[in-house]
């Protein structure tokens, strides 16, 4: 999996491209704990790119989640279609998380 990071408005959008599973998902985990480290906690995942998520990347995203419930911060999702995308209606992830068309427009109402 890669990662590609920008600042948009006052959040970070992280891409992710490839696939987010049980061996990518801690390297995402360690990831996103530097960026909150350094203070960046509104951040959105543009998951556009993002070819398939297991349960084991689910469970990193939730984590992500929770860590930055407890720094004050929150997390946003962009672009997500396809398989992702019933993957997070079904674990209802799409109920749970704010969803956009575009990073732009998460960054603009998460900041």
């Amino acid at each position: 999996m890669e990662l590609s990071n920008k600042k948009v408005e006052n959040a970070l959008v992280v891409g992710l491209k490839g696939r987010l599973d049980a061996l990518t998902s801690p390297n995402f985990e360690d990831t996103i704990c530097q960026f909150i480290k350094k203070g960046d906690t509104k951040i959105v995942l543009d998951l556009g790119e993002l070819e398939y998520i297991s349960s084991a990347g689910l469970r990193a995203i939730l984590s992500t989640a929770k860590r930055l419930r407890a720094e004050n911060g929150a997390i946003a999702f962009a672009n997500i279609t396809g398989m992702i995308s019933e993957v997070f209606e079904i674990s209802g992830f799409g109920s749970m998380f704010n969803l956009y068309g575009s990073a732009l427009l998460a960054a603009k109402d998460i900041s």
